[in-house]
């Protein structure tokens, strides 16, 4: 469907032709019309499909058409790095449309926390923040918010997982009870069915199924334990050439460990997470962005926010407990007829997390298993699908415990096989 197709202003057609959008995806095509309407809506969509024009080009359009001195929407996101990417798209969409935006997120309280004000204050077209900093300025008492007719909950369900509810509902009481509020979610669990229940009125729905990798990716995975890690990155890494890789980890304090292991090999490697400073992270996503260095490291907390792809590599240091997360990452890489490698360990604890991905994509993934040969010791036995018995009690080693007690009776447990080369990264 063309964007002519749309009952959309003369200015934003402009801004749309500008930005070079060809065709609407799916998820702009079944949204736009009913956020033109006026409705509530609920809509379920990976990262990656166009999701943040489907809100912000029928938001312009009602920008376009109203003359208001008030904010007129306010878009909550969890992550600064995602408030400045949409605030960057909006400069772009909004250039035609004399639109005014500006990103709320935390840091210092010295000029970004006047700028911040000045724009709360005056009121600025669109407001994108976070709800933490948000609710900073709404407690001093100079933001109103009278005037809103537009509220987004982007990326709702990671704002959920970071413990944003309340801060959303505190927000959402400065706000009039009569407006448009949008949902849009990246998964669909059961919580964002409640809180969509609380908030939206009478809303649309559109669900686009979560897509498969491109078959362009490699998926390789490889059972580890935490110690066994490190090595078997730097094996994997040996000898492969042109990285452009983001590396995905759960925990915060192994983002440091991983970088200096990297820097051991000559391996340009920077790393992001939540304790890092505003600005440094800033420096560090633009540097990787222009390949002044090749391996970024990241903590699941900014996956989600963070604007990068066309990857040669992701590595999921840790399985990400979503499976639709684990299609969002490696979706990275592998873009515009490109191929890719997306590298998965495997360790005791994240087993059950690969069953959910199994049970996505509708097929046993290959598990790798080449600690040993490598001289790290035994890796781990994936042994998730076999942790309980109709016809026993579950084990901690994992064997099955047959009725007479004897551990032997049960099934055996094989051991794994070495799979793939010997660098299967360059495979």
């Amino acid at each position: 469907m063309n964007f002519n197709e749309f009952d959309l202003h003369e200015d934003v057609l402009s801004a749309v032709d500008s930005m070079n959008y060809q065709q609407a995806t799916p998820i702009q095509e079944q949204a736009i019309p009913h956020i033109l309407s006026g409705a509530d809506l609920l809509a379920c969509a990976q990262t990656g499909t166009g999701k943040t024009a489907a809100y912000l080009i029928p938001i312009l359009d009602k920008v376009a058409h109203e003359s208001n001195s008030d904010t007129a929407a306010l878009i909550l996101v969890p992550t600064r790095e995602l408030a400045v990417q949409i605030d960057q798209q909006i400069q772009g969409l909004g250039y035609f449309v004399g639109a005014t935006s500006i990103a709320v997120y935390g840091g210092n309280k010295g000029p970004e926390w006047d700028q911040q004000k000045k724009a709360l204050t005056q009121g600025a077209d669109i407001i994108i923040a976070t709800p933490g900093r948000l609710i900073a300025h709404l407690q001093l008492g100079y933001v109103n918010f009278k005037g809103i007719r537009h509220l987004v909950l982007d990326e709702a369900d990671r704002m959920l997982d970071m413990g944003f509810l309340q801060d959303i509902l505190k927000i959402m009481s400065f706000l009039p009870a009569k407006r448009q509020t949008l949902m849009f979610s990246a998964t669909m669990p059961s919580k964002i069915g409640e809180l969509a229940k609380r908030i939206l009125h009478n809303p649309q729905e559109v669900r686009l199924a979560v897509s498969r990798p491109a078959d362009r990716i490699d998926q390789q995975f490889y059972m580890a334990k935490d110690e066994q890690k490190l090595p078997l990155l730097t094996h994997l890494l040996t000898g492969v050439e042109n990285i452009s890789m983001v590396l995905f980890t759960s925990r915060k304090s192994t983002v440091d460990p991983i970088v200096r292991a990297l820097r051991k090999l000559k391996v340009g490697a920077f790393g992001i997470s939540s304790d890092s400073d505003q600005a440094e992270r800033e420096v560090v996503l633009r540097d990787f962005k222009n390949r002044k260095f090749p391996i970024l490291v990241a903590t699941d907390v900014l996956s989600r926010g963070i604007d990068i792809d066309n990857l040669s590599h992701v590595v999921n240091y840790d399985v990400p407990r979503d499976p639709e997360d684990y299609v969002h990452r490696i979706g990275r890489t592998a873009r515009a007829e490109s191929k890719g490698i997306a590298i998965t360990f495997i360790n005791e604890q994240d087993q059950k997390y690969v069953l959910k991905i199994e049970r996505l994509f509708e097929k046993e993934l290959e598990k790798r298993s080449v600690t040993a040969e490598l001289g790290l010791g035994e890796a781990p036995v994936f042994e998730a699908r076999r942790s309980r018995s109709s016809h026993g009690r579950k084990r901690s080693d994992g064997v099955k415990k047959t009725e007479s007690g004897d551990p032997a009776a049960g099934k055996k447990r094989r051991k794994p096989k070495n799979k793939g080369p010997k660098n299967p990264v360059q495979a």
